[in-house]
């Protein structure tokens, strides 16, 4: 498949969410709710759980599948308050000592008048800054879209993983086009252009995993793409957990600082 035919899949709304993946993955989740500032967002959801008997922090965030599922869940923008729910609950699991796993499904941070008001940019900074130094080994996937800061925000991990017909991206193509060439109807051509599919990103050295698929996509068979994410979730966790939180810290620092001098 091109690049345009994976952004398809990776917004079908027949595509497995956070909340389906959890709910087979993992064992006794209990979700937590709002970010002690504000209010609780629904696009993003996050709580404790079980992995093969280890307690961890799983956030992810939440697309809807109908109309009102999409309205209630903001389509997966989440606003400020969803990003401080997110480090609350990653504060939460460093004084603890849980591992986190965060799974990436959006199109971008809400960028309406009230989110930018409550300090949209602010959220994000701050959780790029305080996981960079989180002492509890992090794993992120990205289940669909990956779409700019909105992914990122929880993005700074030990690891980062994509489905095979998932997307990350600096923005959609749609906007790309827009910008580069004053044109969305090239969107097709910008997501070509861009190197936002799952192998283009692991062969630059952005992500280190690419979980392949089930034949059309996850979402032809859900149980066996969570059973081989939970069987990677768990190899992986197995070396985080070894590492002393000197050595995490630090190489995460070293991950990203060869990205960006290697772009």
């Amino acid at each position: 498949m091109n690049a345009w035919e994976k952004v398809n899949i990776a917004r079908m709304a027949q595509r497995p969410t956070s909340e389906d993946y959890i709910d087979i993955i993992f064992d006794d989740f209990i979700e937590l709710h709002g970010d002690r500032l504000y209010s609780d967002d629904k696009a993003i959801i996050g709580g404790i759980a079980f992995l093969d008997g280890i307690p961890v922090t799983v956030i992810g965030q939440q697309k809807g599948r109908t109309t009102k599922e999409n309205i209630e869940r903001n389509f997966g923008m989440p606003h400020p308050e969803g990003y401080r729910k997110a480090l609350r609950l990653m504060k939460q699991a460093e004084k603890f000592n849980r591992p986190i796993i965060c799974f990436i499904d959006t199109p971008g941070a809400f960028c309406g008048l009230g989110a930018e008001e409550r300090g949209q940019g602010e959220a994000i900074a701050r959780n790029l800054c305080e996981m960079s130094m989180l002492k509890v080994p992090i794993i992120s996937i990205v289940i669909g879209e990956g779409g700019s800061g909105g992914a990122l925000a929880v993005a700074v991990s030990d690891r980062v993983w994509m489905l095979e017909n998932s997307i990350y991206s600096i923005l959609s193509p749609e906007g790309f086009a827009s910008i580069l060439w004053k044109d969305s109807k090239r969107a097709k051509e910008a997501a070509e252009v861009m190197k936002i599919t799952a192998n283009d990103l692991f062969n630059l050295g952005i992500i280190e995993k690419v979980i392949k698929e089930p034949n059309g996509g996850a979402h032809n068979s859900l149980n066996e793409i969570s059973n081989e994410l939970r069987k990677n979730f768990i190899e992986e966790l197995k070396q985080l957990r070894q590492e002393t939180q000197e050595n995490l810290i630090n190489n995460r620092y070293d991950r990203y600082r060869r990205q960006m001098v290697s772009r």
